[in-house]
């Protein structure tokens, strides 16, 4: 198999999708269409073949990374004369809005429960821990939401920390993008999870720091097992996100416990010049000043092409 390497001296392998499709071990796999209509989101290409050429091979990658995992931890007890429990996985999966990230993550999440050990398998978006509108407001900040200061870190760090060091029931707080705000009094329960997909903006970020325990500059990215950045170029994630505003528009934005029903009324082409102006203005610098940069953190680098459909993969060498 060829595998060009970006430049003579690049941590990095790059895989043509051609090369990548060929590298899934699953057989005989069938994800059905009503399964992708779930799964896919608003205007994103996700068929059979993407699964296939694409998703098989990711997850048979993470299965094999999981198994080395669990046996060098293994291995770690067995050297201290220990029986501690095996602590959750966790998939860090970045990238700017609108790039495919949840759709990404329930992916995953169904391919990896079918596994033959029926993994309990979780996604929680970082999205969960944003602070509360009313803080945003207070803080000034609502028109930064989704910069690194927009969220409380040191409860996703604590959260992470208590994932790794073995908590078997957690609680987190609940997002809904339709009121654009944390859900008073909703929780998602994260019980005895196996795996769990971080998603998020800022899960490789290193702006800010943590405290948990006494310990100070703990990042998101130091509780990682693995870490995949979801990367295009700007212009086709920029129309994307006009695309899918532009749906909701037509749909969630109509509801009356909508947070932006007043944008419901709008023509399309009045709808084309909000969403140009908050993607200018807020979504556009969040990506090149804070989320792009991390992208060179990250063990794999999935690479999209004007049609949402992945053109290459690259992978860290180790």
């Amino acid at each position: 198999m060829q595998m060009a390497l970006l430049g003579s001296l690049s941590p990095y392998l790059e895989l043509t999708r051609e090369e990548w499709a060929k590298l899934s071990d699953y057989n005989n796999l069938e994800v059905t269409e009503e399964e992708l209509a779930e799964i896919r989101g608003l205007n994103e290409t996700l068929d059979p073949e993407e699964v296939r050429d694409v998703y098989l091979p990711l997850a048979s990658l993470i299965r094999l990374h999981r198994r080395a995992t669990v046996e060098l931890f293994r291995a770690r007890n067995t050297f201290l004369r220990r029986r501690d429990l095996e602590v959750p996985y966790i998939i860090g999966l970045a990238g700017s809005v609108a790039v495919g990230k949840s759709t990404t993550a329930r992916m995953l999440r169904t391919l990896m429960s079918s596994w033959s050990d029926y993994p309990r398998v979780y996604v929680v978006s970082t999205d969960a821990f944003l602070y509360p509108n009313s803080v945003l407001e207070e803080r000034g900040l609502m028109d930064r939401k989704g910069f690194p200061e927009s969220y409380d870190l040191p409860a996703l760090i604590k959260f992470l920390y208590s994932l790794k060091s073995g908590a078997r029931h957690l609680e987190i707080p609940t997002y809904s993008h339709l009121k654009y705000d944390i859900v008073p009094g909703e929780r998602q329960v994260i019980d005895e999870p196996d795996i769990v997909i971080l998603e998020g903006l800022n899960v490789l970020q290193t702006k800010g720091d943590g405290q948990v325990a006494n310990m100070k500059n703990l990042y998101v990215s130091d509780f990682l097992d693995l870490s995949i950045y979801l990367d295009a170029r700007e212009e086709h994630i920029r129309r994307w996100y006009i695309e899918r505003f532009q749906i909701l528009r037509e749909t969630a934005l109509r509801r009356p416990e909508s947070y932006f029903r007043k944008y419901a009324s709008l023509s399309p082409e009045e709808a084309e010049v909000v969403a140009s102006q908050v993607w200018d203005a807020i979504n556009g610098p969040n990506l090149r000043e804070n989320i792009e940069k991390t992208k060179w953190h990250a063990d794999l680098i999935v690479v999209k092409g004007q049609d949402h459909r992945v053109r290459s993969v690259l992978m860290r060498k180790i």
